[in-house]
């Protein structure tokens, strides 16, 4: 990986991004609303599966209302990110955080788009059973909780160093 990510650094859309200056925080600017609309969105549909807000609607009114925001973001974040990587792939590719935000942001969309393919699947008569499920109310707060993980590996990758042996990162 470390000869792939010098490679990409050399690469002249990567030495672009590192010239002006301004493009890999503007980047980042989006990338971070982005995960904000990725966080309430899961928020929102878990607080209906909780049963905390939005008890007037069902759950496919509130899936039908959230879930496009949160796939309009993943792909936001999907072309932000690698606009990232180019711009510094030696400081993502080589670090930890990186890693175990990318596993973490594979494990959420693919429970989001598990949950929404049952959801249309089963439909209503579905919704009643699953909503009063234990185990559907804990997923909705682990999948939340997966999710501000991802925000905060996030943010490590800038401090990967930390991780010790585990990381591959230079020392900021």
């Amino acid at each position: 990986m470390s000869q792939f990510a010098t490679w990409l650094s050399q690469t002249s859309l990567s030495l672009t991004f590192q010239v002006h200056e301004w493009i890999i925080p503007a980047v980042q600017s989006v990338h971070i609303i982005a995960i904000g609309i990725v966080l309430s969105a899961v928020l929102m549909v878990g607080l209906r599966v909780l049963d905390l807000a939005w008890r007037d609607q069902t759950l496919m009114q509130v899936t039908e209302r959230f879930g496009p925001w949160l796939s309009w973001a993943l792909v936001v974040l999907l072309l932000t990110g690698v606009v990232m990587v180019i711009g510094e792939p030696v400081r993502e590719l080589m670090a930890f955080s990186f890693w175990a935000k990318m596993t973490l942001v594979a494990i959420g969309t693919a429970v989001a788009l598990l949950f929404q393919r049952a959801l249309r699947r089963h439909g209503p008569s579905w919704e009643a059973s699953v909503t009063s499920q234990a185990g559907t109310k804990a997923l909705a707060v682990v999948t939340f909780m997966l999710w501000i993980c991802v925000v905060f590996l996030g943010r490590f990758i800038a401090y990967d160093h930390v991780w010790g042996s585990w990381s591959g990162s230079p020392k900021a």
